[in-house]
């Protein structure tokens, strides 16, 4: 992967994850007594902390035994700083406290005519509850998939991965029900009944109907040097199709694929070139229009079942002719999808720190008040964590997915992990978040560190330029979780790193690398 990113170049930096903090420290240990300055920081996390990169910035850390109520670390545990996606914690965090980790969303197919000899005489309505993962991610055991890094991420960051799993697995779950339902012909259309919310986030739709994150992937594959590349595109969708230009080139040489873009007509452009001996790159297409998406692939789902659709499978999804929501919802169903539970959808959203399920999760809370435009969301959170015994005024956030503009004090992120531990579910809440050293955005962090597999912990990045300087800021990088002490001790803690810097991509992983070995000094000294 560092070959990769090394060949790749900065061309990524405004989108990638990092960032970092700081303030010149002097050494102490474990048996110093606990207070707001760095005297009781470990000496192996100082030594990273007071490297040259983090001088300009600041070190926010709190830590807190969770079995006896010492705090053990305080350096500016009162002070507020950008956790970045350290937010996903208190936006699914509240969903879990509101339905518990087993809730599933029940996504259902809706007839709006009778049926009179296999054929149904109106429409069918796939209705969007909210599922992020709709079939596309469940392992034969029930549980999610992900890959360490996910291709949510493919555009900004080389190396993202596909899971093998169908992404239209719901999709045909819905569509074999429909027709052993006795449903064989359609003579209406099919329509995806969105209303349930609606939101954006990074100017793009939060939306609930999700198939395959609502992304197109396109994976290209080498061919030897001198040839086109080839091409595969997931799922295939109609009127969807990749037109590529990508070429390959000598074995070592440096390469760049580029974004795919529409050209209009359903035709995805993505030109470039790669090298003879890289892995398969894969990049991604985000679609601005997921109902008019899942309509027809859920016409094409249809017609693989062996039900066949009158209406056009490619035209803008309308929902002109649908009655009010709450008719849609009485109307007889037809087919009805049941999600993985809500820990396993908070396991994909943390490990890969997926924005837009997060968001959902807030948009999801905002409909159960009653508002379908999402706003009520963050009041929602504020309610159930305030309900809950967190004080609030000890954090500021504008959206459930940490970009820039949210804030909390490192002592509110500990505190929200200590009302998740006293619950009789706390070991699955720990388990949605990744694992130093082992899984999701913290696999390649720590991985020989004696710590890797003892801390469970959300990371958060945000990361912006410096013209003047030609570097990149690390505006900032967080952690957060609980973890098992070396002596064995349940710790909480939160770590904030702002305003550092980075000379390349290089150095922002480092410093990504630095704030996972900080947490470990501390799992280790304690």
């Amino acid at each position: 992967m560092t070959r990769s990113i090394r060949r790749w170049g900065s061309a990524a930096l405004g989108m990638i994850l990092v960032g970092a903090m700081v303030t010149a420290c002097t050494s102490g240990g474990a048996g110093d007594e606990p207070n707001s300055d760095e005297s009781s920081v470990p000496a192996a996390a100082l030594e990273i902390m007071n490297q040259p990169q983090y001088s300009n910035g600041r070190w926010l850390i709190s830590v807190k035994d969770l079995d006896t109520g010492e705090v053990l670390i305080d350096l500016d545990g009162d002070k507020m700083a950008e956790p970045a996606s350290f937010t996903k914690t208190y936006s699914t965090g509240a969903a879990w406290l509101k339905w518990g980790p087993d809730h599933v969303i029940t996504t259902p197919v809706k007839r709006t005519g009778e049926v009179a000899d296999g054929t149904l005489n109106g429409d069918l309505v796939l209705v969007g509850k909210g599922d992020v993962t709709l079939g596309g991610r469940t392992k034969a055991d029930g549980t999610v998939d992900f890959a360490n890094l996910d291709h949510n991420d493919a555009n900004p960051l080389p190396g993202a991965t596909l899971t093998p799993e169908n992404p239209l697995a719901g999709l045909d779950n819905l569509a074999a029900q429909v027709k052993a339902s006795g449903i064989d012909t359609v003579s209406g259309n099919v329509v995806v009944d969105d209303r349930l919310f609606q939101g954006t986030l990074e100017g793009g739709p939060i939306t609930p109907i999700v198939v395959n994150q609502n992304l197109i992937d396109v994976l290209v594959t080498p061919g030897a040097p001198g040839e086109p590349a080839t091409v595969d595109m997931t799922p295939v969708v109609a009127p969807w199709r990749v037109v590529s230009d990508v070429q390959t080139v000598a074995a070592g040489a440096d390469f760049a694929v580029s974004n795919p873009e529409s050209a209009g007509d359903g035709t995805i452009t993505i030109s470039g070139t790669i090298a003879a001996d890289s892995d398969p790159v894969l990049k991604v297409f985000v679609l601005d229009d997921p109902a008019t998406f899942a309509k027809t692939a859920f016409i094409e789902a249809l017609d693989r079942a062996g039900v066949s659709v009158s209406g056009d499978p490619t035209a803008v999804n309308s929902m002109a002719s649908l009655p009010a929501k709450d008719a849609v919802d009485q109307l007889p169903s037809v087919a009805e999808f049941d999600s993985l539970p809500l820990a396993e959808q908070v396991t994909y959203i943390m490990k890969v720190s997926y924005n837009r399920g997060a968001q959902t999760y807030v948009c999801l809370l905002s409909a159960a008040a009653g508002v379908d435009d999402c706003s009520a969301g963050m009041d929602e959170v504020g309610r159930i964590w305030t309900e809950a015994g967190l004080d609030t005024l000890g954090v500021s956030l504008i959206d459930g997915s940490g970009l820039s503009g949210n804030f909390i004090t490192p002592n509110n992120g500990v505190a929200t992990q200590e009302i998740m531990a006293k619950r009789p579910d706390a070991e699955r809440w720990r388990a949605t978040m990744p694992i130093l050293g082992v899984d999701g955005s913290l696999a390649a962090v720590q991985p020989d560190s004696p710590a890797a597999g003892s801390v469970h912990a959300k990371t958060g990045t945000l990361v912006a330029g410096d013209a003047l300087n030609g570097r990149i800021r690390l505006a900032t990088k967080a952690l957060g979780g609980v973890m098992e002490s070396k002596s064995g001790r349940n710790l909480a803690f939160t770590i904030m790193m702002t305003q550092g810097f980075a000379s390349d991509i290089e150095g922002v992983l480092t410093a990504n690398d630095d704030v996972g070995a900080v947490a470990a000094a501390i799992q280790q000294n304690y």
